[in-house]
């Protein structure tokens, strides 16, 4: 399936809440609903959708991945697009929080299963990893913010227990705007090794 794109959120107050919407329904033969949800970086939401089948009493829990574009300032009439998919079509993006995961139900389907191990892997990353201020990381996807910044590399800045970024300039000097990255700890990113340089010879 292609993007789908609309005027406005028709209502709901997130693309989050309008996903949860799409996604549950009834009809003759079966249920559909969404257990948990999570729109990541703005950019990709991940759902655990329960189906439940009304003949049998089948239930399968399993993950929608949707492609997100949300930019209520758009002047061009696209303010929010989405583009869906399910675990089974093997998606590239592979940042599903745990409590997510920890919903589906088992599956034999390859793709499914490959996904569910990268996004197991790259979980353990982000938790092996620590970040420091001053870090420079960058996102596997670009992120954007409503201010029409957008950017994959971001100067790490604590402010006391908080997180925050800033999008370096031409140099690799930290920007004076700070951003909040929403569960930039499930995201996939990687920090970029300092260069060490030798000490001049006198």
């Amino acid at each position: 399936m292609g993007w789908l794109y609309m005027n406005d959120l028709g209502g709901f107050s997130s693309p989050k809440a309008y996903l949860e919407d799409q996604f549950t329904y009834e009809t003759d033969t079966k249920t559909s609903r969404i257990l948990r949800s999570a729109l990541v970086g703005m950019r990709t939401w991940y759902g655990a959708c329960e189906q439940i089948d009304k003949t049998t009493g089948a239930r399968d829990v399993f993950a929608i991945v949707c492609l997100v574009h949300y930019n209520p300032r758009s002047k061009d009439g696209h303010a929010f697009g989405y583009k869906d998919m399910t675990e089974h079509m093997d998606p590239c993006e592979a940042s599903c929080p745990a409590a997510i995961l920890d919903l589906l139900t088992p599956t034999d389907d390859e793709h499914a299963l490959d996904w569910r191990e990268r996004c197991r892997k790259a979980i353990e990353q982000s938790r092996r990893a620590v970040l420091r201020d001053g870090d420079l990381i960058v996102f596997a996807q670009e992120i954007t913010f409503t201010d029409g910044q957008k950017s994959r590399r971001f100067r790490v800045a604590k402010r006391g227990r908080r997180m925050v970024f800033q999008i370096p300039g031409p140099n690799g000097d930290p920007g004076r705007q700070l951003y909040q990255i929403r569960n930039w700890k499930t995201a996939r990113w990687t920090i970029v090794p300092k260069i060490a340089h030798p000490p001049i010879a006198a």
